[in-house]
């Protein structure tokens, strides 16, 4: 809408005037169950730095019924245009503004989301702000740095359970009175409404006392693993107050699974949102704990980085979540009694592949980006933001050292706490407490975009001495498109010399920490000694950087790249290989064949299944058109075979069943998926469980075994949300004109479904094995796409304009459609960069098909 894409600028002249005391809001939502709208009444009390000026609130409501400023009635219909209210006059000094609006439910995930359980047909009520949708249930000044105290009271239905930021009060007649928070910004407050099953603990230490609570829909109450949650809530507790030295800032600590949510999680303080998928109803491997506990402590995290301290403007985003990112993995690798030691392995494998992917789109930016407005931001929660920022962070600390870094945080946290500030305070405390100048450390890593590639430059003697030893360092041009160029980077990096023992193990035999900076930088420590088998660049995972190894430890790893005996150094071999095949440089049949000779060696079951990921994304993309048929076949007997092979209940052998349901092609294949579903073969230790037999539906819907009888009776299985999604999934999935026309249609032509089914929708509608039935809708997309951008909100547009994008015709005929249509339509700067980052793709994976293609 007209008027809601607040400016850097905007906002920086709206703080200038304006300091924000508090916040009252009452809500009724006793009409929840119903839907619609609710009326929601908000009074500000703000102060003026001048007379006479003039500035405005931001609201987005269906309807204004009163604006009172200063006691005085304006004239809503006047003063309220789009999402803005206009405050003309204001007085110098105190000012008191109260809006009365009827607001909105919302099914999209953004301001107050509706959802109705089938299981119960009971309303769940839950907020979502940010980036600026607090003024979608009540007046705001929706920007991070005019802080407030919020003081929110809501009438609920009778039996209904009220949470916010404050801790819950006592109802009285359905009405729940809310203390005042501390000053915390918009976006950060929340409150989660409905029957909600509840569960409460205390974390208690050294004669602190904080109340903890886990919250969730009652159909999942038998699922909530409630003791494993507060385990890892409370070690991250312990750990974050040690290293921050500031005792946690709110007075209670929620977490709530909330249903058809967007994100991972949301840090509101003190009621933290969390994707209810996170509560599971089926077996899961244990990365997808491990991923569920990184959840908790980067939101924990949070409550420290971003709550009590937060950004002035969303360009230091990246700082907020890059720090809570950091903060995670540290916690899960060093805290007493972490199940997920090797959080650095899973850091390496998941955030850092994010990262050198989305650094290598036209629309790398640098880690601290230039947010001019709102549509900026909405789409900068990117790789760069979170895991590049992250793995930026894990190099400044190894630059400055881990007690220098996390010395100058706790100066930071008590000298802007309740504040807001920008990265010069971080920078400045780390500079004081480490002795180190960052100025020239940060306009190399946090003001310049792209990515470096380390190489390795070795010479020995007849008798295998090393007698020179150097590292080169390349800095890429960046893609066509992004603004920018090259930089060459300080690095802190460790080199790993690794040889094979006794038992054919990779051991790691020395290991030389050093600096390197330029385009050559010499490595006299390991001059004179005997060459190892194995060399590695970047050993530990300090700095973020793409490696090459050199021709003979790329020999020695191709053949014994799961012989490693630490999963790090695998995991790091692992994302080189993968990079050199999205760069075309290993062609797509051997790094199948690499990861065929690997995989079975590899204990990481993480990397397991993002090996399983990337050799089915490299198959159906990057192989040679010609070869892909036999290379899936290849693939799926092998995922047959290790499934067959695997210990009995493991994690491996889940993993491996659903990699063989993802792929399962032949006659016989599919007849051993439909006879596991109906019981009538089995594979011991496989529980054919809820979300596994899913897997299976999907997958013989989307060739053509199962129609739309097969998937309602699955559906009436399993009556859920989630067998909603599912049931939606496989019948977008079938092979027929009509199933993809009704697809379509419910996601394109209407806008009634909720998020979460949206994206369920287009999740089967997009299948690799479709091509031809997909490819009359490449016209249709880009034909539809600038009235859907136009008309939806962000979430909900930004998942077609992405989900929907022709990615399976990989074809010089997509790219010039995506070029005509760029030039032609004149997108907004948000929706032309998520369309050419979904160019970019096609144009790697010609790329990479014509490497393919030549290595035959």
């Amino acid at each position: 809408m007209p008027g809601t894409n607040l400016t850097r600028e905007e906002a920086r002249q709206r703080a200038t005037l304006l300091t924000v005391d508090s916040y009252e809001i009452d809500l009724d939502l006793t009409g929840a169950q119903e839907g619609g709208t609710y009326r929601s009444v908000t009074t500000v009390r703000f102060d003026v730095a001048e007379g006479g000026g003039e500035s405005f609130i931001d609201l987005v409501a269906p309807t204004v019924h009163e604006v009172t400023l200063n006691g005085d009635a304006l004239d809503a219909a006047e003063v309220f245009q789009d999402s803005r209210i206009a405050l003309p006059g204001l007085l110098p000094g105190r000012n008191i503004l109260r809006v009365v609006a009827d607001c909105a439910y919302t099914n999209t995930g953004e301001g107050l989301h509706r959802f109705v359980d089938p299981v119960d047909d009971q309303a769940y009520l839950y907020t979502q702000f940010e980036v600026p949708d607090a003024r979608r249930v009540f007046a705001s000044f929706e920007q991070p740095d005019l802080k407030a105290t919020f003081q929110f009271t809501v009438k609920a239905p009778e039996g209904w359970t009220v949470i916010s930021n404050s801790p819950t009060p006592e109802p009285e007649d359905n009405v729940w009175e809310f203390e005042p928070t501390p000053r915390i910004s918009s976006y950060v407050t929340a409150l989660i409404v409905g029957p909600y099953h509840s569960v409460h603990s205390v974390y208690e230490k050294d004669g602190q006392s904080v109340p903890l609570g886990i919250y969730c829909r009652p159909s999942l109450a038998e699922h909530l693993d409630a003791d494993a949650i507060f385990e890892v809530t409370r070690q991250g507790f312990d750990w974050f107050q040690e290293k921050f030295d500031y005792a946690y800032p709110f007075k209670k600590y929620d977490q709530l699974f909330v249903p058809e949510f967007n994100a991972g999680a949301m840090e509101n303080a003190g009621a933290v949102t969390i994707r209810d998928q996170y509560v599971f109803r089926s077996k899961v491997t244990d990365a997808a704990y491990e991923v569920r506990a990184a959840t908790i402590l980067h939101e924990l995290a949070h409550m420290w980085f971003g709550d009590l301290v937060t950004m002035e403007w969303w360009n230091d985003l990246w700082l907020n979540e890059s720090f809570a990112t950091y903060a995670e993995a540290a916690c899960q690798a060093a805290a007493p009694g972490s199940k997920w030691p090797h959080s650095w392995t899973t850091f390496a494998n998941q955030m850092k592949t994010w990262a050198y992917r989305q650094d290598q789109l036209p629309s790398t930016h640098p880690i601290m980006a230039d947010i001019s407005d709102l549509d900026d931001v909405l789409v900068n929660f990117d790789g760069i933001t979170y895991a590049k920022g992250a793995s930026v962070l894990k190099q400044l600390v190894a630059y400055v050292g881990e007690e220098a870094f996390f010395k100058g945080v706790q100066a930071y946290f008590k000298r802007h706490a309740f504040g807001n500030t920008r990265l010069s305070d971080l920078l400045g405390a780390l500079e004081e407490t480490s002795g180190r100048d960052l100025k020239t450390w940060s306009k190399a890593w946090l003001e310049t975009a792209g990515i470096n590639v380390l190489r390795p430059e070795i010479e020995t003697d007849a008798d295998g001495v090393i007698t020179s030893f150097a590292i080169r360092q390349e800095a890429p041009a960046l893609p066509a498109g992004a603004k920018g160029e090259p930089t060459l980077r300080p690095h802190r990096i460790a080199i790993g010399a690794y040889d094979l023992d006794g038992a054919g193990k990779l051991v790691r035999g020395d290991r030389v920490e050093l600096d390197v900076d330029g385009e050559l930088t010499a490595v006299p420590q390991l001059v004179g000694k005997a060459r190892p088998a194995v060399l590695l660049l970047n050993d530990d995972d300090l700095s973020y950087a793409k490696v090459r190894l050199d021709e003979q430890s790329l020999a020695v790893v191709t053949e014994h790249l799961g012989d490693f005996t630490e999963s790090l150094p695998r995991a790091l071999c692992w994302a080189s290989a993968w990079d050199m095949t999205r760069d075309g440089e290993l062609a797509t049949r051997d790094y199948l064949a690499l990861v065929l000779s690997g995989i079975g060696k590899e204990s990481d079951i993480g990397v397991v299944q993002s090996l399983h990921r990337q050799v089915k994304l490299a198959i159906d993309q990057y192989a040679a058109p010609t070869a892909r048929e036999a290379l899936l076949t290849r693939w799926t007997e092998a995922t047959l075979a290790h499934l067959r092979a695997a210990e009995a209940g493991s994690d491996h052998q889940l993993a491996w069943a659903r990699a063989f349901a993802a792929t399962a092609r032949t006659p016989e294949q599919l007849d051993l998926l439909d006879a596991l579903l109906d019981g009538t073969q089995t594979i011991e230790g496989l529980a054919v469980d809820t979300e596994l037999r899913w897997a299976f539906v999907q997958r013989l819907a989307a060739v053509g075994r199962f129609g739309g009888s097969e998937i309602a009776a699955e559906y009436e299985r399993d009556k859920t949300a989630a067998g909603e999604r599912h049931a939606a999934t496989a019948r977008a999935a079938r092979p027929t004109e009509a199933a993809k026309a009704e697809a379509w249609e419910s996601v394109v032509e209407s806008d009634k479904l909720p998020n979460a089914v949206q994206e369920a929708v287009i999740a089967g509608f997009v299948q690799t094995d479709q091509r031809e039935l997909l490819a009359a809708y490449t016209e249709r997309y880009f034909e539809a796409l600038k009235d859907v951008w136009a008309s939806r909100s962000h979430e909900m547009a930004q998942q077609i304009a992405v989900g929907l994008y022709p990615a399976v015709q990989v074809s010089q005929d997509t790219l010039d459609r995506t070029d005509a249509w760029l030039a032609s339509a004149e997108p907004n700067a948000a929706l032309r960069r998520l369309v050419s980052e979904s160019r970019s793709g096609i144009e790697r994976a010609l790329r990479a098909q014509a490497a393919d293609a030549a290595a035959e």
